[in-house]
């Protein structure tokens, strides 16, 4: 089986917001480090974005992160927090032999935490990377990042995958 990494709304509009205990700069770097181990290795990356849905256009700064997407990585576009409901994540995963999704992005108790515990109903193993995820707030990210996700999986840093 194959591990593939979800990176979750790296998009310029949230990229921007005041985020903790990292920036979402920071973040975007790491999350760019990561993609690279995991295409250099052989292995899926997967970037989701948010899209608004019943929206007749989106906010602007709504796509990928410049330079982010690379050929042959897994776009998927959802319509609400996590990354599963209502896409087509699972059947694609499935399909490229993927049993562990290590997680990344924006925001920790949001997109990432929400897109996670689905993937551990779907039956994935999950891993998650602390300083590639940041939060709205420090306390929040590190509630999360220390008491919630160990139940769920291996919580690591960028330098544990690059």
């Amino acid at each position: 089986m194959t591990t593939a990494l979800i990176l979750v709304d790296l998009m310029p509009r949230i990229v921007a917001l005041p985020l903790a205990p990292h920036s979402g700069e920071e973040v975007l770097a790491r999350c760019r480090r990561l993609a690279d181990a995991f295409r250099t290795a052989g292995r899926p990356v997967v970037l989701v974005r948010v899209e608004r849905p019943n929206a007749a256009e989106q906010p602007p700064g709504s796509g990928f992160a410049q330079d982010l997407a690379r050929p042959g990585d897994v776009l998927v576009v959802k319509r609400t927090v996590g990354a599963f409901h209502g896409t087509d994540l699972d059947a694609r995963l499935r399909a490229l032999g993927v049993d562990t999704l290590v997680f990344g992005g924006l925001v920790t108790t949001m997109g990432v935490e929400s897109s996670a515990r689905a993937a551990s109903d779907h039956g994935y193993e999950v891993e998650f990377v602390e300083d590639a995820m940041s939060g709205f707030e420090a306390e929040e990210h590190e509630l999360t990042v220390r008491r919630i996700f160990p139940r769920f999986g291996p919580v690591r840093t960028t330098a544990d995958y690059v």
